[in-house]
């Protein structure tokens, strides 16, 4: 399978049959100039309904729009949304998000949208066993840097690619990647120079967690 990050929380997840998904697209007018690819997908999943997460219109040709809890298959692709909280408040201060869980290949990949409350033993339950985790790292609307390695020592995935990060002239007040990478040894962070990479099931020995970096969007 493939991955390619579009941006801020959104990533084209495409499997080797050829059905993809994009998660979170968004509105790049309202952070910075930073432009929205023009990609197609079969599937949209939006985690929650703020602007720079919920801009369905911008993905061409889906057939399937989540945005709620509940298992789905298309076309041999399995996907489940698990109802979590954007605040660690329950949702009182921005509401509901939608953890999604993703089987493509053989390959279980988590994206955890915008979530705001710590890794509980019911959360981690559901989500259950991963390969990969797609994970906020940029504090103020989501979990900060700590958080986030709480996460991925609970849920032990064999690769966790952070998003939701400070970028050059992004309109955002949150933090950049290197205090959640200062949390890992040198020695398992990779550097992609690329905004996609591709991941086979057979490379996923659970030894160890390795951190991916891609290449940052572009801004115009």
């Amino acid at each position: 399978m493939k991955i390619r990050w579009l941006g801020h929380s959104s990533f084209k997840l495409t499997e080797s049959t050829g059905v993809s998904v994009v998660t979170d697209p968004y509105d790049g007018s309202k952070l910075g100039g930073v432009k929205f690819p023009e990609v197609e997908a079969d599937v949209v999943t939006i985690s929650h309904s703020h602007f720079d997460h919920n801009n369905a219109e911008a993905v061409k040709g889906y057939r399937l729009l989540l945005n709620g809890t509940g298992a789905h298959e298309i076309d041999g692709v399995d996907i489940s949304g698990f109802l979590s909280y954007h605040d660690d408040k329950k949702g009182a201060l921005r509401g509901r998000n939608i953890v999604f869980r993703f089987r493509m290949d053989g390959v279980e990949v988590c994206h955890l949208g915008d979530i705001g409350e710590k890794i509980t033993p019911m959360l981690a339950e559901l989500i259950g066993a991963i390969n990969i985790l797609l994970v906020p790292i940029g504090g103020k609307y989501t979990i900060d840097a700590d958080e986030a390695k709480e996460y991925v020592d609970y849920l032990m995935p064999d690769v966790v690619i952070p998003m939701h990060y400070m970028h050059e002239d992004y309109l955002t007040d949150v933090d950049e990647i290197d205090d959640f990478l200062k949390k890992f040894n040198k020695s398992d962070i990779e550097y992609v120079d690329s905004d996609e990479i591709k991941f086979d099931r057979a490379e996923f020995d659970g030894d160890r967690t390795r951190v991916i970096v891609l290449q940052s969007p572009r801004v115009e």
